[in-house]
């Protein structure tokens, strides 16, 4: 019998529960996709859902892409959408699974006490015959969200860096293996192609099939690939802090919760010249 995953909901089960909680869509896409989370919300959404802006509700004084906000300005920007720290949450974005684990994470981090995320995300949920809000999106009243902020989670430049040396901690990054090797250029000018030193590849892309995050023991399967053990701290890591976080709910979901996520990712460390970088070439 498989083990049911804790930040999981499948699409039946928020279907038959819709009251029951408060819903977000976090989509979130690459330059590259050409597409816009917030105008595809506009036009079609689960029922009562609110859109959660990671460009916007971010540290827009950081040069760096979407970091997270002090715990003040993050509770006035999810409070104003109507969420609380206390209400059941449900995340999903349109790719499945991507940007919903980062609205998640943050979520987490900031004190919700009960976040899931939509197994399959919206393209799921539409396939399976469920409702789609078309109508024009209503502001919902405000919420207090009253924050209790993780900082273990979170790890800067400067904690990352001493992780490297640390032989009770390992580095995960979910970027494509090809830029972590370093035989791809980077998406984002003016950064170096390669990895950190002691860093090892885990694509996130490896952890989602068909927009559905594998099962538990499958999961467990690839971390004890990497020699995962559950005494070692890992510190997660990607592009610009998106991705990573997906390594972070898997983590979460076989039972390893010592984890921290590097906001700044390669956005930051690619762009440092005292930042130690490793590029292989065949």
């Amino acid at each position: 019998m498989k083990q049911k995953n804790p930040h999981l909901i499948e699409p039946k089960e928020l279907s038959d529960n819709l009251s029951r909680f408060k819903i977000i869509d976090a989509s979130w896409y690459l330059p590259a996709q050409n597409r816009n989370g917030k105008a595809e919300y506009d036009a079609a959404r689960i029922p009562n859902a609110v859109f959660f802006d990671i460009d916007g509700i971010a540290d827009n004084t950081s040069n760096l892409p979407h970091m997270l906000p002090t715990p003040n300005d993050y509770a006035k920007a999810v409070g104003a959408l109507g969420i609380s720290e206390s209400d059941n949450i449900v995340v999903y974005d349109s790719m499945g699974l991507f940007s919903a684990a980062r609205c998640w994470w943050s979520l987490r981090v900031m004190g919700a006490k009960s976040v899931k995320i939509l197994q399959g995300g919206f393209d799921r949920w539409k396939d399976a015959g469920f409702e789609v809000e078309t109508s024009r999106p209503i502001s919902k009243t405000a919420a207090k969200f009253i924050t209790n902020f993780d900082p273990t989670k979170l790890s800067s430049f400067e904690t990352t860096l001493s992780k490297i040396k640390d032989k009770n901690s390992v580095i995960l990054d979910a970027r494509p293996t090809p830029r972590w090797l370093g035989e791809a250029k980077e998406p984002r000018a003016g950064l170096r192609s390669g990895h950190m030193p002691g860093s090892f590849s885990l694509p996130a892309s490896d952890l989602v099939v068909d927009g559905r995050l594998l099962e538990i023991e499958n999961l467990k399967t690839k971390f004890s690939e990497l020699k995962i053990s559950s005494d070692l701290h890992v510190t997660t890591s990607c592009g610009s802090g998106v991705t990573a976080a997906i390594i972070s709910l898997a983590l979460d979901s076989i039972g390893h919760d010592n984890h921290s996520l590097y906001d700044g990712s390669w956005a930051e460390w690619g762009a440092r010249e005292d930042a130690p970088v490793i590029e292989w070439r065949k």
